[in-house]
């Protein structure tokens, strides 16, 4: 094991992931309101846009990731849709992850026994004063662990991107050892590297989960 070599490489990965941690982050948000939406999307008594939100979420589930990535990345500018290899990443990345969410959230929120919904109805509360102050503090808790599970699983496909050339910290990993013939010393750093996001992530998860349950749990 070449420690030297890891130490001189260390903060071109570090920069890389830092790249990894800004695809993720970015496409996390974007994809948990790209989920809210279809949430409320399929809750409408409008049949078209139930179906749309079904074959939406059919679609992606059914596809790899990796396939939607090299689609629109190289498919979209046959179509106009054209954008740089970061840009596209975080958009498909967040369009993927969303309609996994957006399962996860309908899931979480259908667990709600149906009866308190009635409750509240009938005391006179509206659809969207019902969901926020009867149903999402209840949900919370399996929401917020489900789609915890689903980013960490996003950090890892993030490693997807790197086959359009985003510098992230794959990419970065194999740009390294084409150089310096050093495999076992700069994947293991990148391996050390995801394991600290991810156990970031899942440090933030965990945060969030026991502020969302902290009235609710013993």
């Amino acid at each position: 094991m070449d420690f030297n070599l890891m130490a001189d490489v260390t903060p071109l990965l570090i920069k890389a992931a830092w790249v990894t941690i800004d695809i993720s982050a970015r496409a996390i948000v974007i994809g948990f309101m790209v989920a809210s939406t279809l949430v409320f999307l399929r809750s409408l008594k409008f049949k078209p846009l139930q179906w749309f939100v079904r074959a939406y979420v059919s679609l992606v589930r059914g596809t790899p990731y990796f396939v939607q990535l090299l689609l629109v990345f190289y498919g979209g500018p046959t179509i106009g849709l054209k954008m740089d290899p970061l840009t596209c990443g975080v958009v498909v990345g967040a369009f993927n992850i969303g309609a996994y969410m957006s399962e996860a959230i309908r899931g979480a929120l259908e667990s709600v026994d149906s009866g308190q919904n009635e409750a509240s109805r009938s005391l006179g509360f509206g659809r969207l004063q019902t969901l926020i102050s009867i149903e999402l503090p209840q949900a919370a808790g399996l929401m917020i662990r489900s789609v915890g599970v689903l980013a960490i699983v996003l950090v890892k496909n993030s490693s997807l991107v790197s086959i359009i050339s985003v510098v992230e910290l794959t990419y970065q990993a194999q740009r390294l050892i084409g150089s310096t013939y050093k495999p076992l010393e700069i994947f293991t750093l990148s391996a050390l590297m995801y394991i600290v996001i991810v156990y970031a992530v899942m440090g933030i998860v965990e945060l969030a989960y026991r502020r969302a349950t902290r009235y609710t749990t013993q």
